[in-house]
C-alpha cells in the first residue's frame, strides 16, 4: 500500500536533508509546506488568492486553509504513489485532517520522528554557516570551514551568519517546536503508527535506517 511518510524533526534535525535524498534516490516525492507556501505568493488561483489575502493582512494561516493547499498539491499525478510531508502536520487537528486525506488517497500515513537531542541541535543551529555564493552549509562546531569565516569553494566569499541563529532566537524556536509538536508525536504513538531514528549520526546511516522504515 502507498504511504504518506510524515516526518517530523526539531528545526536542526536534518528531515529536509532526508526527505531530498528519498526524492532524488527512491523517487518519492517530498512535499513541503514551506514550498507550497512559496509558490502560492505566485500563483493566480482562488486558493492562491485567498492565502494572498491572508499573508498581506499579517494573519496566520488557519489549519483549514492549510489543509485545502496540502490537498491540492497532493492531487497531482506525481504523488499519486508514496509521498513525503515535509512540515506538515504540525498540530493534532492537522493529523485528524490528514487522516481524512490518506482515507480518501488509499494510502496509509506512516510518522517517524528524526530525533535529535536539544544541546546538539541548538549547536547545529547556531553553529551555522552558509556562503552567499554557492549556499554552501557550514557548522563551526561540526563543519567547520578551511579558512575560518571563508567558504571552500568561494575562497573570497565571507560566510554568512543568518539573524535568527542567535542563541536567543534558537533557544525559542527549540522551546516553541518542544510545545507544539509534542501533542501530534503523542497522537502517532497512541495509534501505534510512530517510529523513531537516531538523528545524531552520519547522514548516510539515518538515510539507511530510514529506507528500511519507509
Amino acid at each position: 500500500m502507498d504511504k504518506i511518510i510524515v516526518l517530523i524533526g526539531a528545526p536542526g534535525a536534518g528531515k529536509g536533508t532526508q526527505a531530498r535524498l528519498l526524492q532524488e534516490r527512491k523517487g518519492i516525492p517530498q512535499v513541503s509546506t514551506g514550498d507550497m507556501f512559496r509558490e502560492m505568493k505566485t500563483l493566480d488561483t482562488p486558493l492562491a488568492r485567498e492565502v494572498q489575502e491572508i499573508m498581506a493582512s499579517g494573519k496566520l494561516i488557519s489549519d483549514d486553509i492549510t489543509y485545502r493547499i496540502v490537498r491540492e498539491r497532493t492531487s497531482k499525478p506525481d504523488t499519486a504513489g508514496s509521498y513525503v510531508l515535509d512540515g506538515y502536520p504540525r498540530t493534532a487537528v492537522q493529523a485528524e485532517q490528514l487522516e481524512e486525506l490518506a482515507t480518501e488517497q488509499g494510502k496509509e500515513i506512516r510518522a517517524i520522528e528524526v530525533d535529535v537531542p536539544g544541546d546538539e541541535l541548538f549547536k547545529r543551529l547556531t553553529g551555522r554557516r552558509s556562503c552567499p555564493v554557492c549556499g554552501e552549509i557550514y557548522n563551526i562546531y561540526s563543519k567547520p570551514p578551511k579558512t575560518e569565516g571563508f567558504c571552500d569553494i568561494h575562497s573570497d566569499a565571507e560566510l554568512v551568519h543568518r539573524a535568527d541563529d542567535n542563541d536567543d532566537s534558537v533557544k525559542t524556536r527549540l522551546e516553541t517546536y518542544e510545545v507544539n509538536t509534542r501533542p501530534l508525536l503523542d497522537y502517532y504513538e497512541k495509534s501505534g503508527r510512530l517510529a523513531k531514528i537516531d538523528g545524531t549520526g552520519e547522514v548516510e546511516d539515518i538515510y539507511n535506517e530510514l529506507v528500511k522504515l519507509v
